[in-house]
């Protein structure tokens, strides 16, 4: 694999029903492709509206399984064609009573290589996470593609430092942060927690934001999303707040160097961590 790998992410405005919804997505990666792209990361439920911004059991029509759902399918049928490693976000029912808010990665060849399940889940207005999904309790995967070695937080597990660490621990070089982030407090937090991040774990991070504004509650989703290097540093330039389909030369190589200036793996304390992980 070259050090130097072209990622790809997408930042969309909801169409009104899935079949549109996942069409327009398919276009954005065949255009990714054929700008060189090998990897590509979807936004929060990106099939679905962001319907957590009411509590309506209406919405649990939007789940399928994943994988062997509808949009899975879809989705290794557009890897295969297209060559892409795919991140696609979506809302998973395992069983009855068992839905989870989840990212399936999809190789190159369109091999299902695995899921992540969001960990932490609010509950405030406009975000009724709760209502419709559970914890996730499939730890913190990284996954071997053919982009290489890529981890998945979603959204509010952004603000948790540990699901982060845990990923670099696991060798992620490339963690995307699917997300579904309006305008208020977090639009400060937006541009300071992923960037640290990187720097904090010696990776790169892809913060992927929905935008436009939604006819489930007025959330108004402002999109900027980019990529973050090791340094901390924004990879290029960020998007804007319309839809739009990012792609950015991120550099592995970084990763290595930047480890060696900054040895904070090397200089960690497990040993001194304990109360961290007391309830």
């Amino acid at each position: 694999m070259p050090d130097v790998v072209r990622a790809a992410v997408v930042q969309a405005t909801w169409t009104g029903d899935t079949a549109s919804m996942v069409a327009k997505h398919e276009e954005h990666a065949r255009e990714a492709a054929r700008r060189g792209a090998a990897v590509i990361g979807f936004q929060e439920v990106f099939n679905a509206p962001y319907f957590c911004q009411v509590q309506d059991a209406e919405h649990f029509r939007w789940a399928e399984p994943v994988p062997g759902g509808p949009t899975t399918e879809r989705m290794c049928a557009l890897a295969r064609e297209t060559g892409l490693v795919i991140v696609a976000p979506l809302f998973e029912t395992e069983q009855s009573g068992f839905h989870y808010n989840t990212a399936v990665v999809i190789d190159a060849d369109g091999t299902v290589l695995g899921t992540y399940r969001k960990h932490h889940i609010p509950q405030l207005k406009g975000f009724w996470e709760k209502f419709y999904f559970r914890p996730g309790n499939r730890g913190w995967p990284v996954f071997d593609t053919a982009a290489g070695r890529i981890g998945v937080t979603i959204c509010y597990d952004r603000h948790f430092p540990e699901g982060w660490r845990a990923l670099g621990l696991a060798g992620a070089q490339l963690v995307f942060n699917p997300s579904a982030t309006s305008r208020g407090l977090s639009s400060h937090l937006w541009q300071l927690e992923q960037p640290a991040a990187a720097v904090a774990n010696g990776y790169f991070v892809a913060a992927i934001n929905r935008v436009g504004t939604e006819s489930y509650g007025d959330n108004d989703f402002y999109g900027t999303s980019y990529f973050a290097d090791p340094r901390g540093q924004i990879v290029g330039a960020a998007a804007g707040d319309k839809e739009e389909l990012l792609v950015q030369d991120l550099d592995f190589g970084l990763i290595d160097e930047v480890r060696r200036t900054w040895a904070f793996y090397r200089d960690r304390r497990p040993d001194a961590y304990g109360e961290l992980v007391r309830p």
